[in-house]
Formats: C-alpha cells, sequence, structure tokens
C-alpha cells in the first residue's frame, strides 16, 4: 500500500492512447490528476517545524513542455549560461518579461481537442538551493505547493517526487527520502497548457507559474496529519457539540470553555458557547496533542449548523441572507500571487462596504484567506477549481463534465478543496464548479462530497435539472424575474417541466443568484431595486455581485504613462476584450462609484424619516445581530450648511426586527434655505474591521417650512451684456466671461453596459437612430429687449424623425435665465435615448467646482440612491471617475446651483435650477465626449484650454447589459418633451487674470 494518492496510469483512468496507437500521452496531457502525491488533507499551521521556500529562484523559459531536462545533473543548472534568470517565488513569469499575459471570457486560448495541446507549450523550469536547519527530522518531511498553473513536476536533489495539476489545490509530496541535512536543490518544472487546462476556463487572465506558497514542512513520525473539526451549534438549548476526528489519538483542549485534555474523538456537549456567525465570528482557540508525543496543533473553532429548513438557508436556526461578491484572486503586478496584508485589506473593505459573503470564483482561494473569512466574519461559498465554459464552441462535444474518462481529476479537484477547507466555519456552502454544462461527473463529485461532508449544502447552478445542487440558482436575473421566483411564480425550466418530481423538488429549494449586476465600467444599476426584492422573499438567500475587482495589469507606455491593460494589450489573440474589467474595485484596489452604491443598497440598517410625524422607523436587517453596536446620529444642514445635531436613542432592536423612535425636536425659526435632516448609524466602539464612528447607514429626509432662498445679490445683469452669435444665437460671452453654447446634448460616450452584449446593446439602437450624428439647422433667432429666442432643428441624415429646440433667454436679476424645450418630432416609437440636455464651455482654469445636491460622487438614475443631498467642492480632476475602459462617468445628480470658479481670481460662473423645486444633472469635464469616446485607456485623454460643461434634464440610467439586463424601465430614458430652465450668472469681474 502507499501513501501516495495517484501512482497508477491505464487507459480509462488515466492515459488514453493517442489515435493511431501512438502511445500514451505525456504526463502534461493525460488525464491524470498527478503522480507520487500525499492524500489531500486539512491545512493548518503548527505542530512541527516549517521552512518557507518563496524567495528568488533560477528561471528558465523553454518553448516546448519536452524541452531538455539538463538542469537536473549534479550540482544543478549553470545558472550563469545566459539562459537562467533570477525570478521570484510566488509569481506568474509572464508578468516578469517572459512570454505574454493572455486574456479570454470563454474561448479556450489553444484549439479544442482534448486532452492534446499544441506544441507550442511553453515549460518554466524553476530552480533553487535551500540550507536545511540544523536538527532537521528528515523521515516524514513533506514538500507542500499551495498553488501551481497549470501542470507541474517537480525534483529533489536530483530524485523526481511526482507530478500534480489543478492550479489552484494544494499538492503535497514525500520529501523525507529525498531530503539531505545541510544544502538541497529543488527544481520544478511548470508547463503552461496541461488537460488540466480545459477545465480551468475562468474568464481570468492565464498566468502560469507557482504563484502561492512553497513550505517544506517537518512531519515527524506520530505527528497529526491531519483532522475534521465536527462542531454544529443547538440554537434550541443554546449549546455546543464537538468532535474532531484525527488520523493519530489526540487530545482536546478548549480553555475557554473549560476542556483540557479531552479524548478528541469522543463529542463533547458545551452549554453557553458563542455560536460563529459572519455578524458575530466567535472563534474558540485550542489545541490538538498527539498521544504519540509529538507536537501539538492550534486550531480555531467555530460552533455552527447549517442548514436548508422549509425551503430556507439557515445558519443556527436563523435564515440567513448573503449579501455578497464574487471574487477573482488579483492583483495589478502580482496576478494571482496575492499577498496576505492584500487578501486582509480586501475582506476590511467587504465588511466596511456592508458584504457579508463571498464567492470564491471560481476555484479554492489561497488558504489564508479562509483564515481571514474566520476571524472578521463573512460567509463562504467555496467553488472547486472546475470551469469548462469553452466547450460552448464546441456545442458541449467532449464536454469533461460528461466524460467518464475526466471523472478521477475532477473528483481529484473537489476532494482537494473539501479536505483542505472543511474546518473553516466561514465556509457555508460547497460549490462544484461554475459554467461547465451538465453531465455524470458532476453527479459523482455532489455524491462524494455529501457523504464526506454532509454538514454544508451544495452549490452548482449550470445543470438545470439542480439535481446536484441544494439551491435553485440563476445568473443575471432580471429585478422582475427575481421577483417571481420569490413568489414561487417561475415557469418551470424545460429539463424540469416533464418530470414533477424533479420540478417539485426545484421548486422546494431556497434561490441564490449567485452573480448578478456585472459591475463592468459604469454601473452596476437596480442595486437598491434588487436588494429589497431579496429582503421581501423568505425564498431568496442572496446574490452575488459580479465582481469584487477589475482585471487589470499595471504596464507603462513608451513615454512612462502607467496604466491597466486587458485582453488585446500584449498582442495576445485571441482574448476577451475588456471583459476582464469587471470589478467594484479598480486594479489598484481603488473603490469604484459602484462599490459606494453597494454598500448602500446592502445596508443592514434601514431608516425611514417621517418628518411631519416626527418618527424615525429603524429596520435592522441583521439575521443575527441586535443594534446595540450602533449609535445614531443627527445632522441639520441647511443649503448644506450646519444648523444643528445630535443623537437620537435606539435600543437594541433584534435581528429582523423593526422600531419606532421618536426625532429630535428639530431648531425652528426662519433658517434661511432647504433643510434637510440626515441620520446616520455609525459604530459605537472598535470592531476588527472598522473603528469607531465607521458609517454602517444613512438616510435623509427634506424638512418643510423651509425659510427664504440665500439671496446672490449683485446688479441686474442687461441682455446686452452678453455676446450672442447674430447667427446662431450661441451665447459667446457672458459679464466678461468666456461661454460658448448652449449646444444640445443627447449623447454620452457609451458606458459598457450601453454597449451591451451581443443582442443586448441599447448602444447599437442608439447608433441606428443617428443619435451620435445629429446635424443643426437653424430655423431662426429672434431679438428683443427682453428676450432672445432661438429655435433649431436637430436630427441625423437619412433619417425622418429630429428634435426640435427653442432656447429663450430673459434677464433676471443679476442672471440671465435660459429656457431650453426640447420636443421630438417624427417616428421615435420604441426608441430610447442617451440623455436629454445642454452644454457649454468656458475657459480651463475656472477648475474648482462648487456645488449644491447629490455628492460627493458621481450619481446616474439608478445608482443615485448612494448619493446625499449636500454642499460640495471639488475640482474638475477629482469629478471625473478614472475607468479603466473611459466611458460616460462623473455626473451629479439632483443639483440645485453649481458654481465654476478660477481659484487664482475668483471669477467664474454660476449655473442654478431657475424653478423653485427643480434640480438637474452636472457633469464637468477637462476633454469632450467625443475625445472620452475615443480613448481606449484613461491615458489617451490630455486635458485642453477649455472645459466641458453639460447640464442635463435627464439621462439614461446604467444596468448591467454588459452581461445581464438593462435599467428598469423606468430608468429608460424615452422620447418625450422637456423643459430645461436655468439661471446662468458670471462671477466676479469676469476677466482673465
Amino acid at each position: 500500500m502507499t501513501n501516495s494518492d495517484e501512482t497508477t496510469r491505464d487507459p480509462v483512468h488515466g492515459e488514453p492512447p493517442e489515435p493511431g496507437g501512438a502511445g500514451p500521452l505525456p504526463y502534461w496531457a493525460d488525464l491524470t490528476p498527478g503522480t507520487g502525491r500525499r492524500p489531500p488533507r486539512a491545512h493548518f499551521t503548527g505542530g512541527a517545524a516549517r521552512l518557507g521556500l518563496g524567495g528568488t529562484w533560477s528561471f528558465r523559459l523553454s518553448p516546448t513542455a519536452d524541452a531538455p531536462l539538463d538542469f537536473l545533473g549534479p550540482g544543478g543548472p549553470d545558472i550563469h549560461d545566459g539562459t537562467w534568470s533570477p525570478l521570484p517565488v510566488p509569481s506568474h513569469w509572464v508578468l516578469h518579461g517572459h512570454g505574454t499575459p493572455r486574456y479570454t471570457n470563454t474561448a479556450y486560448p489553444f484549439p479544442i481537442d482534448p486532452p492534446h495541446l499544441p506544441d507550442a507549450n511553453p515549460a518554466g523550469d524553476h530552480h533553487r538551493t535551500f540550507q536545511l536547519p540544523d536538527g532537521w527530522r528528515l523521515p516524514g518531511s513533506v514538500l507542500r505547493f499551495d498553488g501551481v498553473d497549470s501542470c507541474f513536476k517537480v525534483w529533489l536533489n536530483g530524485r523526481e517526487l511526482g507530478t500534480s495539476k489543478g492550479s489552484r489545490l494544494p499538492a503535497e509530496f514525500d520529501a523525507g527520502q529525498a531530503l539531505r541535512p545541510g544544502l538541497n536543490d529543488l527544481a520544478v518544472r511548470v508547463h503552461t497548457w496541461s488537460s488540466g487546462s480545459y477545465v480551468e476556463d475562468q474568464d481570468m487572465w492565464w498566468l502560469p507559474g507557482i504563484f502561492r506558497d512553497v513550505t517544506l514542512l517537518e512531519v515527524p513520525e506520530g505527528s497529526l496529519r491531519d483532522y475534521f473539526v465536527h462542531a454544529s451549534y443547538d440554537h434550541d438549548r443554546g449549546s455546543g457539540t464537538l468532535r474532531v476526528d484525527t488520523d493519530v489519538p489526540a487530545h482536546l483542549s478548549l480553555p475557554e470553555l473549560g476542556v483540557h485534555g479531552h479524548p478528541a474523538d469522543r463529542p463533547l456537549t458545551l452549554p453557553g458557547v458563542e455560536p460563529w456567525s459572519a455578524e458575530h465570528p466567535s472563534l474558540y482557540t485550542g489545541e490538538l496533542v498527539p498521544l504519540t508525543g509529538a507536537e501539538p496543533v492550534r486550531l480555531r473553532i467555530g460552533f455552527r449548523t447549517v442548514a436548508i429548513r422549509d425551503g430556507r438557508f439557515t445558519v443556527n436556526g436563523v435564515p440567513v441572507l448573503l449579501r455578497g461578491v464574487n471574487r477573482h484572486e488579483h492583483d495589478p503586478d502580482r496576478g494571482r500571487a496575492l499577498t496576505v496584508d492584500t487578501m486582509r485589506r480586501d475582506l476590511l473593505l467587504m465588511k466596511r462596504s456592508n458584504v457579508n459573503a463571498v464567492r470564491t470564483a471560481h476555484y479554492p482561494p489561497h488558504p489564508a484567506f479562509l483564515d481571514l473569512c474566520d476571524e472578521l466574519g463573512l460567509w463562504v461559498v467555496d467553488e472547486c477549481d472546475l470551469e469548462t465554459h469553452g466547450f460552448i464552441h464546441a456545442d458541449w462535444a467532449g464536454n469533461p463534465a460528461d466524460d467518464p474518462r475526466w471523472r478521477p481529476m475532477l473528483l481529484d479537484r473537489m476532494r482537494r478543496m473539501v479536505e483542505r477547507d472543511k474546518n473553516h466555519p466561514s465556509v457555508v456552502i460547497w460549490s462544484l464548479g461554475n459554467e461547465s454544462h451538465h453531465g455524470t461527473n458532476l453527479a459523482a463529485l455532489a455524491d462524494w462530497t455529501r457523504e464526506r461532508d454532509p454538514s454544508r449544502p451544495l452549490h452548482y447552478e449550470r445543470d438545470r435539472t439542480y439535481r446536484h445542487s441544494d439551491f435553485y440558482s440563476l445568473m443575471y436575473a432580471s429585478v422582475e424575474e427575481v421577483d417571481r421566483i420569490g413568489r414561487h411564480e417561475e415557469p418551470a425550466p424545460a429539463e424540469t417541466a416533464a418530470e414533477p418530481g424533479t420540478e417539485r423538488r426545484r421548486r422546494g429549494l431556497p434561490f441564490l443568484l449567485c452573480e448578478y449586476a456585472h459591475a463592468m465600467g459604469n454601473g452596476p444599476g437596480s442595486l437598491t431595486e434588487y436588494q429589497r426584492t431579496l429582503e421581501r422573499h423568505p425564498r431568496c438567500a442572496g446574490a452575488f455581485v459580479w465582481e469584487w475587482i477589475d482585471h487589470g495589469l499595471r504596464r507603462t507606455d513608451d513615454d512612462g504613462r502607467t496604466y491597466f491593460a486587458y485582453g488585446g494589450d500584449f498582442g495576445d489573440s485571441p482574448h476577451g476584450g475588456t471583459f476582464c474589467i469587471d470589478g467594484l474595485l479598480f486594479p489598484d484596489r481603488t473603490p469604484s462609484p459602484g462599490l459606494a452604491a453597494y454598500k448602500k443598497a446592502a445596508e443592514p440598517v434601514g431608516i425611514g424619516i417621517d418628518v411631519s410625524a416626527g418618527r424615525m422607523r429603524v429596520r435592522n436587517r441583521h439575521d443575527v445581530r441586535d443594534l446595540a453596536h450602533l449609535r445614531f446620529t443627527w445632522t441639520l444642514e441647511a443649503d448644506g450648511v450646519h444648523v444643528a445635531d445630535g443623537e437620537v436613542k435606539v435600543g437594541p432592536v433584534a435581528a429582523r426586527h423593526d422600531t419606532d423612535v421618536a426625532l429630535p425636536a428639530l431648531p425652528g425659526g426662519p433658517v434661511p434655505g432647504e433643510r434637510w435632516l440626515t441620520v446616520r448609524a455609525v459604530l459605537a466602539a472598535d470592531e476588527p474591521w472598522a473603528p469607531a464612528g465607521h458609517e454602517v447607514a444613512w438616510a435623509q429626509a427634506r424638512v418643510p417650512a423651509d425659510g427664504p432662498r440665500r439671496g446672490t445679490g449683485g446688479p441686474r445683469l442687461p441682455l446686452a451684456d452678453a455676446g450672442f452669435d447674430a447667427r446662431t444665437g450661441l451665447l459667446r460671452a457672458l459679464g466678461g466671461l468666456d461661454l460658448d453654447g448652449p449646444h444640445l446634448d443627447m449623447w454620452r460616450a457609451p458606458t459598457d453596459n450601453d454597449r451591451g452584449m451581443g443582442d443586448n446593446s441599447v448602444l447599437r439602437e442608439w447608433r441606428a437612430a443617428g443619435l451620435d450624428r445629429l446635424v443643426v439647422r437653424t430655423e431662426g433667432v429672434e431679438r428683443r429687449p427682453d428676450r432672445l429666442v432661438v429655435r433649431t432643428r436637430l436630427a441625423p441624415a437619412g433619417l425622418p424623425h429630429g428634435l426640435r429646440v427653442r432656447h429663450t433667454w430673459t434677464p433676471e436679476a443679476d442672471a440671465l435665465r435660459l429656457t431650453v424645450d426640447i420636443v421630438p418630432e417624427g417616428p421615435w416609437d420604441g426608441l430610447t435615448l442617451p440623455r436629454a440636455g445642454v452644454r457649454f464651455t468656458l475657459p480651463a482654469r475656472h477648475d474648482r467646482v462648487r456645488w449644491y445636491g447629490k455628492g460627493p460622487g458621481e450619481a446616474y438614475p439608478d445608482s443615485e440612491q448612494a448619493a446625499r443631498v449636500g454642499l460640495f467642492t471639488a475640482d474638475v480632476a477629482a469629478l471625473q471617475t478614472p475607468y479603466v475602459v473611459p466611458q460616460e462617468n462623473g455626473r451629479r445628480a439632483a443639483v440645485r446651483w453649481a458654481e465654476l470658479v478660477d481659484p487664482a481670481t475668483g471669477t467664474g460662473l454660476r449655473v442654478e435650477a431657475a424653478d423653485p423645486g427643480r434640480t438637474f444633472g452636472l457633469t464637468v469635464r477637462p476633454w469632450s465626449t467625443e475625445d472620452l469616446e475615443a480613448a481606449a485607456h484613461p491615458h489617451d485623454l490630455a486635458a485642453g484650454d477649455r472645459l466641458h460643461l453639460h447640464v442635463d434634464a435627464a439621462q439614461y440610467g446604467l444596468g448591467s447589459a454588459s452581461c445581464g439586463p438593462g435599467p428598469l424601465d423606468r430608468h429608460r430614458l424615452r422620447p418625450q418633451p422637456w423643459r430645461l430652465a436655468l439661471l446662468l450668472r458670471p462671477l466676479g469681474s469676469g476677466e482673465a487674470p
């Protein structure tokens, strides 16, 4: 009997013979998961000694997989022969100048010819020497690789230890017989492609290399090699039950619970334990002490019970709603070779943004990530390293998920994930993989997992029978569809319609939206509508935004300008273009406006303010935690200026309960301006994931009985003080200020969601309607002493529909009033428009913007819930959102007035909504819409000598049609008459400095 999990090969389970009897395939192309490996086990620290083997290695890239193994001779390779160079490990060699990163979404970067690979299959040879510490016990030593992409073979002191596939999974090899005291020689050959690559088509950069830790473990005789913690929680009795299966007899100690030297495999009932949850991640630290006398192992235990009861996903007897994100491992410089500090930074930002769950899309993460999830508190859907999406281009012919020859490889992947991660309380759902169609091998994975670990439910989305899933799951369902599903009114899938028993089971499953709200570019929209719909229906277990971070790779152009590259920027082909730029964070981990929108939508506290009744409704949306950890503060402002503040006392409202609270008595009197009450829920004390005062939720309400609006003063501005073009009626100057406009503004630089996917492209409709090529015809300029009226018609060449526009200028106090009337005419039926407004230009020096309206961030019709009414100031540069792919951005919503000022002189322009109660959308840019649309990367944009001021009456929503539904119907902009009434007022002298 061997202690290796893969040693034999045969035509069914290992090496299918090549056509024509060409003999067995090489190890990188055969179907064996690996050779010489130890059985998979839990990942844990402690026990005997550990030696990290990261650092600088020697590296050589060969063009083919079967390059000579000339580095295995005595003394290792000649690293000075000109073919070797230093390389950090962990890393990806293509990010260090060796070869090219390649990004694809669904298409394989090699022919679909399973399990064969092309001749051009570079091999990366890695070599290092290391000094074994004095006193190291050689027998039983283990060499561990936590992640190598995509297949590798390893030698220690010239002796072959084995091979492995499964890029995001650990592989351990017996090293004791090859290890020697003193200096040791370690060599690893890594193959770019392998048969395993056919099941790793996960919408990501293909990045070969040793990208996770390499560690030598001292495992002397009698050491604890594996254990399985069974720690459940009985919510009725408030007690925990604990048993730890070990591979050698061991005693368990949990000092916090009064457990000392208890036989680990003998069940314990422990009254009064604190259960583990994402909201209250209680962990108990203990030790397993082998009776063999070997070193003890430290462990952290969280008591919790996961169950699906009456069609609801529950933990510790309580229904749980997952407010999640899908998370690829990515760093713009290191690829998937993440540091623990980066992982912690991600998780802290998730917690601070009201995210409570992570789906590890689409492979198990670095093991340290799950340690952090246990510690900080996040629910985890742990997903197997399996996706065969590229077979969609072969109509799923040959799909490994339904080919029994691939079963050992797929089972191996599931087994290695489950065994590695089984002791993490944060892992509450196992996922069989992603987008691999359906097949008998998925049944095998589900059967094995349910037998090995019946304590967690399973997830798999793409098989519409859901025989192998404990959830009904979809991707990118619309808000309306989620609502139907929540009401159990969705139509039966075709796969189950004719099978009453299967359909009955599916309809009784909890619903999980495993991907939605595609966060590509400017968006996603409708997050609040999604969240309220999910909360409304007990059947809904939650949803996961796609995805956490943009997968841009940092590059520098010939002029020294840095930018983030996407598919095709490296000359890679085929490629998935910009589709990897689809996260709530930019590649450098700067939060995008989408993350602010998600934080607002996912607030675990709902605050409803009724000023007229003097009451506030507080809804605790937590699943477990009461509100004793929060303080509720209030602020009253008039026109954005502070008036008063205080605190509202809210008791410890239980999870999923509401309460009514009296509002404080607000100051009265004739306070001038528009008054707003803002209530904030903030942390009362420091938490492990955020300091005291961190804002968890907020709400605003308009306070009636406003005082008079603050006056602006100044002399009356005669119409004659404005310079108008006699032929077109366009304004060329205002009170000495160089101002050009208004030009009708019906277009925007297309967002990724405007471009859509396939037929789901509103941009295609807009271009077909000619909205990007409107031609103007001036019908008349009528000048009177008290007004100027300009009539124009704009229409696309070759099409009958158009827009009739009237600009009316009249003096009003110290400003000019501009009224813009836009009336569509002709056959506009069924069409939508990007925006409706006007644009101006003015000198670039007026680049300090102050506005009263929603802010501080950008806001669009279906994302503006994340912006609040206030008084804000920013430079024009700060108003731009630097999306990796330039597109429409930077709009501020519900603006009452805005000022653009030259900081050096105080001169500038004030734009104000002319009619009480009306607002406008504001965008100010240092470049034109045309420049923005033409740019491929932000560094393609150069600020000119003019600012571009856009004032809109309405704009089309965002949606997430880049991979999902477009905006809700109420956020689509349809042809209608619009009126935009503005006051334009010069500030200061208007003279150039």
